[in-house]
């Protein structure tokens, strides 16, 4: 194990020894050292949550057998930022979110990176890290923050403000709107630069799926957290590295899912970015091409009405895949940090033919009833198999 380099041997006596001054065990130190790289702050609404995310993750790595060691990544607050000084900041985090994170990896020998971001920079910082120490990872984001009161988000605020200064909105009335539009910790409620990237992490590969989609402040956010610790660990067993998954042709599936999703146009400067850390090259041309050949499937805010909370309801990033997929656009045979293919990642998405079966045998039954389709959310999907269908009933007699 990589970790041996601090903890195995009689010239690591002194190393061990700080070890045990962290509270750590022998038991402990035998095992998978795995660093968890957490954004969390309180200037952050996106990453408020985020030290309770950890806690799950590191209980499902200690369940699979390791030894989790959390150490922090700084995250600025893009809209915080916005309109002063702070604005010139924000793209340069990027780079020194890399960069600090190679440092305390390389300096730390870790065997293995759980990552946990949700805004902005942090996601693509987070990621351009993972491909250049290629160590096996994961990233698990925070989650979308849910839509506000009447269907409001920031974009509502911002647009408040313009109506203010045209006449046709009080400041009592835009005040009212600022204390709702926000309601609660998770990344900007539409399909901002926050929550296109955490959907692109699926699209790659490098997360599993629900990472773009399942809501912040809701319990599965916590069960899935807890489910990429554990895989985490089976990364480490099989050594599965970010650079044998994040291909060109992931990259490709990524740019195809950008567009389908209408995601936001910095990912055309995160990309590439990501891409140079893999050893590979995206250009602009590329999004051109792929955006020819795509159809845009989803008009999230601000593009639409629609928030990820209900692109979630909905069957989330792996629904809109096998969209894609069933129309020959995506590398259906690539690995992902599931252990599946993408392929069989998106198989559970939807399963018309054997819904539209159950249907028909409860019709002949006699059945009169309203049928409601609902999609399995990505973990449930994800354990019990492609293709399944449940079946589940109420009425008022027995």
């Amino acid at each position: 194990m990589r970790s041996q380099k601090m903890t195995f041997g009689l010239e690591k006596a002194p190393h061990r020894s700080l070890l045990y001054a962290l509270g750590l065990t022998r038991e402990e130190m035998k095992r998978p050292l795995i660093g968890v790289v957490n954004a969390a702050n309180e200037v952050v609404p996106g990453h408020l949550h985020l030290g309770k995310i950890a806690e799950a993750v590191k209980a499902g790595i200690r369940m699979a057998g390791g030894t989790p060691m959390e150490f922090p990544a700084i995250a600025v607050c893009d809209g915080l930022a916005m309109n002063h000084e702070g604005m010139r900041f924000s793209l340069t985090s990027r780079e020194v979110i890399t960069d600090s994170i190679e440092i305390m990896a390389t300096a730390h020998p870790f065997d293995a990176l759980v990552f946990i971001p949700n805004c902005d920079k942090i996601v693509p910082g987070m990621l351009m890290a993972m491909m250049r120490l290629n160590l096996p990872s994961i990233i698990m984001s925070g989650g979308p923050m849910l839509a506000g009161r009447n269907n409001t988000d920031l974009i509502s605020v911002f647009e408040g403000v313009g109506a203010v200064r045209n006449g046709t909105m009080t400041e009592e009335e835009l005040e009212d709107l600022t204390e709702n539009a926000c309601p609660g910790c998770g990344s900007c409620s539409g399909m901002f630069t926050a929550n296109s990237m955490n959907c692109l992490c699926e699209a790659l590969g490098m997360a599993l799926p629900g990472n773009g989609s399942i809501p912040a402040p809701v319990s599965a956010r916590i069960q899935f957290a807890k489910h990429s610790g554990m895989k985490v660990m089976e990364l480490v067993e099989k050594n599965i590295r970010p650079r044998d998954i994040v291909t060109a042709e992931a990259f490709h599936n990524a740019i195809t899912v950008d567009m389908a999703l209408g995601c936001s146009t910095n990912t055309s400067l995160h990309i590439p970015a990501i891409a140079h850390e893999a050893g590979l090259t995206i250009d602009l041309k590329q999004f051109n091409e792929i955006s020819e050949k795509t159809p845009n499937l989803c008009h999230l805010a601000p593009a639409g009405e629609h928030f990820m909370e209900e692109l979630d309801e909905a069957g989330g990033v792996s629904a809109v895949m096998k969209e894609l997929a069933d129309a020959g656009l995506l590398h259906t045979e690539l690995p992902t940090v599931t252990g599946y293919t993408v392929g069989e990642n998106i198989a559970h998405a939807d399963n018309r033919e054997g819904t539209d079966y159950l249907l028909g045998l409860l019709r002949e039954r006699g059945f009169t009833g309203e049928c409601l389709e609902v999609y399995y959310e990505p973990v449930t999907g994800a354990h019990v198999g492609p293709r399944t269908v449940a079946l589940f009933f109420y009425g008022t007699e027995k």
